[in-house]
């Protein structure tokens, strides 16, 4: 089975080689040529389209742990067509951020940003901080999803949720393998910024303990930053509900990420939340 909590530079080497591997030569205007033992770009491909040695390109692939500029970085993201939170997340391997502090939840709360939340009455609407835990969340979100409050604050984590609550698993519906893809994709992204911080090498331990499926995703090496787009849940008593989301984070407080779910027109999402708020 695949080792799951590694450090970072072998975290970059994986991420470098299963990008490499999805390029098709073709792509990149290189001739076939003979029979390839491996898929995607040779090694020696990627060192000299991205103007590096075959050597120092080799040293990342194998996770040693050496230094390499930014300007390689660029280089490397433009070769292997990394979107922006693929190329993201190659920067963060490469150059070490210094692990979040430890914080109580309360601290991390910017005064007003509750009020904020409880302004958007048909809105499910939460934040969460770089753990993906949630730590605070408006009537509109307990109503769609349950009462986050009944959840033990360690479990209170929107990863831990996604794979190990058959609550949430039937709130999803057919749409829970999209939802557990980009949740994890999210998480993926927090960990590469944060690898020498334990609780994540725990926490990812625990959940391939728990989920054959986390183990499955975490294998693809997907990252994402900031989610958009429509999002679908099977309320037990309202039935079918749509909402767009947006998520964004702060300068007073980077280190949490509003998610805003605003109900589709057309939809009856609206009504239903509004119903279900006013019953309590």
């Amino acid at each position: 089975m695949e080792r799951l909590t590694i450090d970072r530079h072998q975290q970059l080497a994986q991420f470098l080689r299963s990008r490499r591997e999805r390029i098709l030569p073709e792509q990149l205007g290189i001739p076939q040529g003979g029979r390839r033992r491996t898929p995607g770009l040779r090694r020696s491909e990627v060192a000299m389209l991205a103007g590096m040695s075959v050597e120092w390109y080799t040293y990342l692939e194998q996770g040693r742990k050496i230094q390499v500029s930014a300007e390689v970085l660029e280089s490397l993201a433009r070769v292997l067509q990394l979107d922006k939170d693929e190329r993201k997340h190659m920067f963060f391997l490469a150059h070490r951020q210094h692990p979040l502090e430890e914080r109580q939840q309360a601290a991390l709360m910017v005064p007003g940003l509750q009020h904020f939340l409880d302004q958007m009455e048909a809105a499910p609407s939460y934040i969460i901080d770089e753990r993906m835990n949630v730590v605070a969340w408006n009537a509109a979100f307990r109503a769609a999803y349950g009462d986050y409050q009944l959840i033990n604050e360690r479990e209170r984590n929107l990863v831990w949720v996604t794979f190990t609550s058959p609550t949430f698993r039937k709130l999803k519906g057919e749409h829970w393998e999209q939802a557990a893809w980009s949740c994890l994709a999210q998480f993926r992204a927090g960990y590469g910024r944060s690898t020498e911080d334990l609780w994540w090498s725990e926490q990812i331990k625990e959940l391939s303990g728990i989920s054959e499926e986390f183990n499955e995703m975490w294998k693809r090496q997907e990252v994402l930053y900031a989610p958009e787009g429509h999002k679908v849940i099977f309320h037990p008593i309202e039935g079918k509900m749509v909402f767009e989301y947006l998520a964004f984070r702060m300068d007073v407080s980077p280190e949490l990420q509003i998610i805003i779910n605003t109900p589709v027109k057309g939809t009856e999402t609206d009504e239903k939340i509004r119903r279900l708020v006013a019953k309590g």
